[in-house]
């Protein structure tokens, strides 16, 4: 009879100690070390992504209401991921897209081509007719692309998401020091109400 008790009692604090673990999840990790942002006067977001990604594309018309919200005081910058050869040639159109400044003509239609139309946008030459069908001269797009400003941004990001310890997509990171994602928040929307309490939290410590 006690041992039934002893299991009873030992099973009782077991669920009691799982929903409270649950419960105290806060939905993202702490970044060790916090990295440093580049304007410490605001409170910098960045979003990894990866055209390909079919999680990234459910969570962009998320992320694209939040942004039309932005409070001032927030940087934003989309940071494309690079884990493979595949992704690099995705990361190198938006920073093509990026050096000439048609990110809005672009970014949504690339998405859009990859994930419905099934389109390959993979080489330089599928990558200028892509660009040119959006209004880019394609002279002007090659250059860009073959352009040391591209390049250097290619070699910047082959790093970058190890520094946040981001290993999938989408993941977002708050002010260097925070990150979130779906596994972590459990939905896109989830995500958005622990970005806009860290970017609250973040505010209130400046």
């Amino acid at each position: 009879m006690l041992k039934k008790i002893i299991q009873a009692s030992f099973l009782i604090l077991l669920f009691s100690w799982s929903a409270l673990s649950k419960a105290e999840q806060p939905g993202y990790e702490t970044i060790s070390p916090a990295q440093p942002t580049h304007d410490p006067a605001k409170i910098e977001v960045i979003e990894f992504f990866w055209y390909g990604c079919p999680h990234c594309y459910d969570f962009e018309p998320v992320l694209e209401k939040w942004l039309k919200t932005l409070p001032a005081n927030v940087e934003f910058i989309r940071q494309p991921a690079v884990f493979s050869d595949l992704w690099g040639k995705h990361a190198k159109a938006y920073f093509t897209a990026e050096a000439l400044g048609v990110v809005d003509k672009v970014h949504a239609g690339f998405f859009d081509a990859i994930q419905t139309k099934k389109q390959k946008l993979e080489t330089e030459d599928q990558l200028a007719k892509f660009f040119v069908d959006h209004g880019v001269n394609e002279t002007e797009f090659r250059n860009t692309y073959n352009s040391f400003v591209v390049d250097a941004k290619m070699r910047q990001a082959a790093t970058t998401a190890g520094r946040y310890g981001v290993t999938g997509v989408p993941a977002v990171i708050i002010n260097g020091k925070y990150k979130t994602n779906g596994p972590l928040a459990g939905s896109h929307e989830k995500m958005i109400e622990i970005m806009n309490q860290l970017i609250k939290q973040e505010s209130a410590a400046k």
